[in-house]
């Protein structure tokens, strides 16, 4: 490999030179102070003598007494612990130890050199030695000091510490990411890769240390703060390898962007980032049918509730992406529809944009606004989500919002004969054990019997499970409390999830909005579930901090929990699709007429314990997991 000029400064290789010493510091602190006291001896001897008799009036045994005075200096130093200071730091702590060091090795080697007999050997060498030797180590400190800051000011250009980096990966991506980061006060102490042919190599001036797994030899990683993963075009199973490597250093982690952040332009390759809860995954993006997409989206009118939500917000982001000759956002908050709006009108300016305050358990509106905007397709991402909230004192409207409001965006889409209505749903809609999950069941079914009584609009569900980073959603939590700290607190030690990330799940509605058949439920082949604890002890090494250092706390789990989700009721059968890693079931049919009873009544109710009871008559695997007043 062609090796290329590197673009550091001088402060930089002086930097990195001072770095590759510190993990042999405390040796060679004892080495230049047992320096200092050797030339402090005969700077004492000069001042003391003169320059005409300094050396030739020195007594015969006087290198064996110089012998003997280091030694017990270094004996001080070491008992005081000085060594294990970093320089750097030097402070008046450092000095007061370093008094103590000389006073006790100066009054040690007075008494021992009278006690032989050493007349020889002036009083004056014996009283001013400590105090030179004092003065000579604070000036050798406070100059390594001066010049470290000196340095740092250089290279950062500011007083805040060198970071300086292991970098996994010695691609292209590398090289590029090189030639930024050393203007951003970077020092790379070296690459790793697992190519052999890399071995030894040099890019931009930095050496190729050894494999990726070498990350884990402290003597390796030097005097390095970070570790950074630069491997955009790896596979997502490569990347978490790569990932758990650099977990077990005890460094903050950081990243390059993806490849999509790289194509789409929401980065540039030296704009470092912190790992995300996505990166741990392990699992490779789910391929689409994109022009199947475009097909059903293009040029059309397409109406999202909940538009402002992280779902919602997503899914608009996508939408616009297949350029739809409208987007009507529909959404209860102010704030969230204008913070979508900003953004859709920066990114996309050639998409006219409908702005609509609504509320889906408003139907007369829902009416009113297809009526006016005639949507083509609807994606129904309206939703409460927050299981305990739901639970404990907000059942009603969660039934209202969740059932009901389903129902009205439902009905208001097929009295105007809209192609295609897309139902987020969740996976704590099968079997459900909360009145969020049975809400969400009672609203697959809801779509299960307009789909029988309206032929002309296609209804389906998208089921999946856990989406990283939306609101209410853990991960955000738990770095936060890092970020504080900790403790982080696991409702219990044996919960699991599925997990997956919002542009995914996103992308997986646009799937099912383009294959899916009416009646359907389209549920993602999301691997294997994660365990909550293991995902909080990974953020927490990842975010550079070692076992003990920030405690997880077991809370008990919470009102509506169970300990692990299924994306399938035992009852459901599925078939496979033309999209790898996306299966249909058939929604649990419901008669129609039963039901829209069920939706009038359950409209009145106000208490949580009614709201329970009137769920269980229509999703009858229904079964709160304690006992409820």
């Amino acid at each position: 490999m062609t090796d290329i000029a590197a673009p550091t400064t001088l402060w930089h290789r002086l930097d990195l030179f001072l770095a590759r010493l510190r993990p042999h510091r405390e040796p060679l602190s004892l080495l230049a102070d047992a320096l200092v006291v050797v030339a402090c001896w005969n700077i004492t001897y000069l001042f003391r003598l003169g320059f005409d008799r300094w050396w030739s009036a020195r007594p015969g045994y006087d290198a064996w007494v110089l012998a003997g005075v280091v030694a017990g200096y270094l004996l001080a130093l070491a008992l005081l612990r000085v060594p294990q200071s970093m320089w750097r730091f030097s402070g008046f702590g450092e000095i007061k130890r370093l008094t103590m060091a000389c006073a006790t090795a100066g009054v040690v080697a007075a008494v021992v050199v009278i006690s032989l007999g050493l007349v020889k050997v002036p009083r004056a060498v014996l009283v001013l030695h400590p105090v030179v030797t004092l003065m000579g180590l604070c000036v050798l400190r406070i100059a390594y000091r001066m010049l470290y800051e000196h340095a740092r000011s250089q290279i950062t250009g500011s007083q805040r510490d060198v970071r300086r980096a292991i970098v996994m990966g010695a691609g292209e991506a590398a090289r590029l990411l090189l030639a930024g980061i050393h203007q951003q006060g970077w020092v790379v102490l070296g690459l790793l890769d697992d190519d052999p042919a890399k071995r030894h190599a040099r890019i931009a001036g930095v050496q190729v240390l050894g494999p990726l797994d070498a990350v884990g030899d402290k003597a390796l990683r030097g005097a390095a703060t970070h570790i950074v993963v630069a491997l955009p075009g790896a596979s997502a199973t490569q990347r978490k390898r790569a990932l758990d490597l650099a977990a077990t250093t005890g460094l903050p982690v950081l990243t390059v962007p993806t490849v999509d952040e790289l194509r789409t332009g929401k980065s540039r390759i030296e704009r470092l980032r912190d790992i995300e809860p996505e990166d741990l995954l392990g699992r490779e993006p789910v391929q689409l049918d994109e022009a199947g997409i475009g097909a059903t989206l293009a040029g059309k009118t397409v109406l999202i509730t909940g538009a402002g939500g992280s779902i919602g917000s997503e899914l608009c982001r996508q939408v616009a992406r297949y350029a739809p000759a409208r987007l009507v956002l529909y959404e209860l908050s102010e704030f969230n529809l204008y913070t979508i709006e900003q953004e859709l009108t920066e990114d996309w300016p050639g998409i006219e944009l409908v702005r609509l305050i609504g509320d889906v358990k408003d139907l007369t509106h829902l009416r009113a606004t297809h009526q006016r905007w005639q949507p083509q397709v609807v994606f129904h991402a309206a939703a409460y989500k927050h299981v305990p909230l739901m639970e404990e004192h907000n059942a009603a409207q969660a039934l209202r919002n969740n059932t009901l409001g389903t129902y009205h965006a439902a009905l208001a889409a097929a009295e105007l004969g809209v192609e295609r209505f897309v139902l987020i749903s969740t996976d704590k809609a099968v079997n459900p054990t909360n009145v969020m999950g049975a809400t969400k069941r009672a609203a697959e079914m809801v779509i299960s019997a307009l789909a029988a009584e309206h032929a002309n609009t296609k209804f389906m569900a998208v089921r999946f499970g856990n989406v990283l980073g939306s609101s209410g959603s853990v991960i955000p939590k738990f770095k936060e409390q890092i970020a504080k700290g900790g403790p982080v607190t696991v409702t219990h030690p044996d919960m699991v999830r599925y997990f997956m990330t919002i542009p995914e799940a996103a992308r997986l509605v646009l799937q099912a909005s383009a294959i899916g058949e009416t009646g359907q439920v389209l549920v993602l082949d999301m691997g294997e579930p994660v365990k909550i604890v293991d995902l909080a002890r990974a953020l927490i090494r990842l975010a550079g901090h070692g076992a003990g250092e920030i405690s997880i706390e077991f809370t008990g789990m919470r009102a509506g929990e169970k300990l692990f989700e299924e994306l399938l009721a035992d009852a459901d059968g599925t078939v496979p699709t033309a999209v790898a890693a996306l299966r249909v079931a058939s929604l649990l049919s419901v008669e129609g007429a039963t039901l829209h009873g069920w939706l009038a009544g359950a409209s009145q109710l106000q208490l949580a314990a009614d709201v329970r009871e009137s769920l269980r008559q229509v999703v009858v695997e229904y079964q709160a997991e304690r006992p409820w007043p």
